[in-house]
């Protein structure tokens, strides 16, 4: 083989590999990029809440986020969902950096929080009009949308009915509508299914797969493993501000010497427990 065409081959190679490292940018649309966020407690005690947290979902993806209450994980979703500006680090929602061009991102993003409220004296129909003008959608498109999110989260019966009166299942899927009616490319749900009754617990995790499907990406946060273990993807556990593990379950199993997220969680917050005992002697 002559120089000449080596160096051919390696000039083709770094172009190949160019063109496949922007393809996989492409396809991130959701980075976070070693975000921290520390706090100012009582007398000047420097809390640090999230420790440069790093990790992308794809186009198409469900991401898992999973630990404790109290490691992060609500702080860190409102980072990504601009409603906190991050003490340090950087996120990005489909090419716009959320702290250069929050209104950009924002625009992309669907936030269910556990916070969440509908207005009672409104009906689920009046409630989701109202939003779809403050996302400045056309009145002919919201009601297409509504139509189409009645059917998809099954809310027919009482679509026309005020806020106040629904169950705490009826007002998740309202709220969980509210959220989509626009259609962001970036979902992030923070504990949707959390008490509620096994029924509707399938019809939004129904739902969220049928976003996968047509090319969401989703960060879901909860507490309940075997959800997780049906819906994602991937999985970041994590633990006193810090990601513990990142990857496909079975790479986290295979990690852990564990069989299912449970099991895997516990071991990793054990070793990272021990780990800080060690620092501290």
């Amino acid at each position: 083989m002559t120089d000449d065409i080596e160096k051919e081959i390696e000039f083709l190679i770094l172009i190949l590999q160019k063109f496949n490292m922007n393809n996989l940018e492409n396809e991130n649309v959701i980075v976070a990029d070693e975000l921290s966020k520390t706090f100012l407690a009582a007398k000047n005690r420097v809390v640090e809440a999230v420790k440069k947290v790093s990790f992308s979902v794809g186009k198409g993806e469900i991401f898992g986020l999973l630990g404790p209450n109290g490691a992060g994980k609500t702080t860190l979703l409102r980072m990504i969902a601009t409603i906190i500006t991050p003490s340090e680090g950087e996120c990005f929602i489909d090419g716009k950096r959320s702290d250069i061009d929050p209104q950009g991102a924002r625009r992309d993003i669907g936030f269910l929080s556990g916070n969440t409220r509908l207005y009672g004296r409104l009906s689920a129909r009046e409630l989701l009009k109202y939003f779809g003008r403050l996302y400045s959608m056309e009145e002919d498109k919201i009601n297409r949308r509504i139509e189409e999110l009645v059917e998809l989260l099954d809310m027919g019966e009482f679509i026309d009915r005020k806020c106040e009166s629904f169950s705490t299942g009826q007002t998740q899927r309202v709220s969980i509508a509210r959220v989509i009616l626009h259609d962001p490319a970036v979902l992030i749900l923070d504990e949707p299914t959390l008490g509620l009754d096994i029924m509707t617990s399938r019809t939004i995790l129904d739902f969220i797969l049928e976003a996968k499907n047509r090319g969401h990406s989703i960060i879901y946060s909860t507490h309940y493993m075997t959800e997780a273990e049906l819906l994602c993807d991937r999985i970041g556990f994590i633990y006193d501000g810090s990601i513990l593990a990142l990857g496909p379950k079975e790479q986290i199993y295979g990690e852990t010497g564990t069989s299912n997220l449970k099991d895997a969680f516990l071991k990793l917050a054990d070793d990272a427990d021990i780990a800080k005992g060690e620092v501290a002697v």
